[in-house]
Parts: C-alpha cells; structure tokens; sequence
C-alpha cells in the first residue's frame, strides 16, 4: 500500500480535477445566477425558485438513471467505454459554454439540464475505470485521492470565476462575469481530460458481438437478477441509496437555501470554497481510515456527520453558522463518496464493471431525485425549505442501518504485506 501512484492512477485522477470545477461552479454560482435570472424576468418568488431549482436537478436525475444502465453494458465492450465518455464529456463540456449565451431562465434551465446530463453520464464510465487503472487493495486510496485532488484542483479555475464575479473587471456585471465562468470551467473541464484519453486503458472488457444494444438489455435483465441474488451487495446499494441522497441534495441545494434565508451570496461562496480545501486532506485521510479501521466504519462515522448537519442546517439563521456547517461538510463529504466508490469497486466483477457501476449510477442518481423534490415541496407547503433539511436525517438513519446488516469484514481490503 506504501507505493506512490503510477502514470496511468494520476491520469485518471486529473479527470477529477478537471470535471469538479463543473460541479463547484454549478452547485456555489449557478444557483445564485438562477435566482437572479428568476426575480429579474419574472414574478416567481424565492421559495419557487427553490422549487424550479430541485425540480430541473431532479429531471437531468431522472433521465440519467434510466441511461445508465443501458450506456454502461454497451461501454462494457473492448474499445467502447472511452468512446462513449467522450460523446458524454461532448454533451457537457459544450452545454456548459452554451450555459454561457442563455437570456431567459427557461433557456438557461433546459441547457443547464443538458449539461448536467453529459456531466453525469461520463461520471458512469469514469467511476466503472477505477477497476482498469488499479487493483482491489488501492481502490479507496486511488478513490480517495480522486476527490481530494478534485476538490483542492477545482479551487484554481474557481478563484479565478470568483474574482472575476467579485472585481468585475473590463466592465463586466454580475451576469456577464458568471457568463465568463462557463468558459472557463468548460475549457478547464476539457483539458484537464487529456491525461485520460492518453493513458487510460480498458483492461477489464467484454468481446465485442454483433446486436451490442440488443444484448446489452438482456445483459441487464440478468445483472439486475444476480445483484438480486447477490444479497451483500444488493444490500449495501439499498444502503448507498439513502444516505447519498442527503449528500447530494445538501451539495446541491446549500446555496439557494442560504439565498432563500438571505444570506449574503459571496459569503456562501466563500464558505464552499473553504469546504473545499478542507475536503482535500479529509478525503486523503479518509483512504487511509478506510484502509487501517474499515472502510465500512468509517462511512458510518461520516453518515453520523451528516445527521448533525442535517440537524444544525434546520436552526441556521445567520452566515456564520453557514461556514460551520461548510466546515463539518468538507471533512466528510470527499470520504463519504470515494469510500462508497472504492467499496463497490472491489465487490463487483470487474469485467462488468461498467454495468454495475451504471446500477450503482442508478441508484446515486435516482436517490439525488427524492431530496431536492422533497426540499421543492416543502418549500412550497410550508413557505421554507428548513423542514425539508430536517427531514434529510431520515435518510442517513435508514442508510446507516442498512449498512449495520453488512457481513463482518465482506468487502475490506486484504493487505498485501509484499508490496
């Protein structure tokens, strides 16, 4: 385990660099952008733009989780996985400069549903290449350092998007300096991909046949079948499900609750870059938790987090109390995830890794639908969205005892004391 990472682990890892600048820009600016867009064209009120907000999130969510299945058993062929990445970083990539020229929030959510979906889609084939570039004993490791090196590496286009909003250089206002954003995310986004393209290889495949899509549905019927069957892991996917929906609606819903609270949004900002450098080291750490104590227990220890956060969120009133909580989010929101990935990772067959892991997408993704719905409905029922963050911790508690059932020791890593 004491080896440094190869050529071919950082490639892959750069990935992450390049497309968590997407999600910073989309999850601390975008909505800020949005809302304004909402008041500026039209009457709808704050709390509805909450709901407009969740609502598109939840549709891009909806479409992916029925996608990827599907892409992810034809990617499971020799030679297809990174050919359909890159239609997927296509559809991103330019949706995220066409974010850029949308006048009317109508337009700008229809094009922002678009990229979200290419976004989301080369997660699928990227998540499935960690079984290609290393082995079972490295996964959290190499995982872990997926996100950490993301969360500090997305800080550098960042700062300069931020800025850029902040100072308004070269007489730009608040729309054209996030217009400026888009650019330079998506060209960050791009070339931080290359490495990939260059080094990457798919070492786990299926042989190619004629009728791919029509066996690709067959192939799914069955892996759906044998995951049923497979109890452990049907068991810690059910778990996933739960407690990564409260992660991800509290990723992306953060700043347009503090705006509907009235918070100031270049403090929220601020606060969220912050998560993120604090994200870096925790994430590491979390590798080497997961390695030393159990990457089972250590998940738990992070959904226990996330209850508190999902408590403290309910009482904020005040900006201080927002960077509290980006805070506590930042030390467990890069473990959470890269654990979760390098778990799966391990305990599926790795030449159906891309199948599997598109059931893995499913789940994430369609767990991603119920909390911002959930937050869009109570905005609307009860006029805030604060009850809709207490009601996250729900989902954490079914999650955390889902995964109490787990066998002892199914999935941790065997040491290898050799290497």
């Amino acid at each position: 385990m004491g080896r440094k990472m190869n050529k071919t682990e950082w490639s892959w890892v750069l990935y992450d660099v390049g497309n968590s600048a997407f999600t910073m820009l989309t999850t601390a600016l975008v909505p800020i952008y949005f809302a304004a867009m909402v008041a500026n064209t039209s009457t709808i009120e704050g709390n509805q733009a909450t709901a407009l907000w969740g609502t598109a999130n939840s549709v891009a969510i909806i479409i992916l989780a029925f996608l990827s299945p599907i892409l992810g058993a034809i990617a499971d062929y020799r030679g297809m996985k990174k050919r359909m990445f890159a239609v997927a970083l296509s559809v991103g990539v330019l949706g995220a400069f066409a974010m850029a020229f949308m006048n009317t929030w109508l337009a700008f959510l229809i094009i922002y549903v678009i990229a979200r979906i290419g976004y989301s889609a080369t997660n699928v084939f990227y998540d499935s290449m960690l079984t290609d570039v290393t082995t079972d004993d490295r996964m959290d490791r190499v995982s872990s350092n997926g996100f950490a090196y993301g969360y500090i590496g997305s800080c550098i286009p960042f700062i300069l998007c931020l800025a850029i909003y902040i100072f308004q250089p070269f007489g730009l206002n608040d729309n054209s300096s996030i217009q400026v954003a888009f650019v330079i995310t998506g060209l960050w986004w791009f070339l931080l991909t290359i490495p990939l393209f260059r080094n990457v290889r798919q070492t786990y495949y299926l042989e190619n046949q004629k009728g791919k899509v029509k066996d690709a549905f067959l192939r799914i019927a069955n892996t759906f079948k044998n995951i049923k069957k497979k109890k452990e892991i049907f068991l810690f996917i059910l778990a996933y499900f739960f407690y990564i929906d409260g992660v991800y609606t509290i990723i992306t819903m953060a700043t347009i609750y503090g705006t509907e609270l009235g918070l100031d949004s270049v403090s929220m900002v601020l606060a969220l870059l912050l998560t993120q450098f604090i994200a870096f080291p925790c994430a590491i750490l979390a590798g080497i938790l997961g390695t030393k104590y159990g990457t089972l227990k250590i998940i738990k220890v992070f959904i226990g987090i996330y209850m508190f956060v999902a408590v403290f969120g309910f009482f904020l009133v005040s900006e201080w109390q927002f960077w509290v909580l980006a805070v506590i989010v930042g030390m467990a929101q890069g473990g959470i995830q890269s654990l979760s990935r390098g778990f799966f990772g391990r305990i599926i067959p790795k030449e159906e890794s891309n199948e599997y892991f598109g059931f893995f997408d499913i789940f994430g993704k369609l767990a991603d639908i119920m909390g911002p719905l959930l937050m869009g409905l109570f905005a609307i029922i009860t006029g805030h969205s604060r009850y809709g963050i207490l009601s996250l911790i729900l989902l954490f508690i079914v999650g955390f005892i889902l995964l109490s059932r787990l066998p002892k020791g199914f999935g941790e890593i065997k040491l290898n004391t050799k290497e």
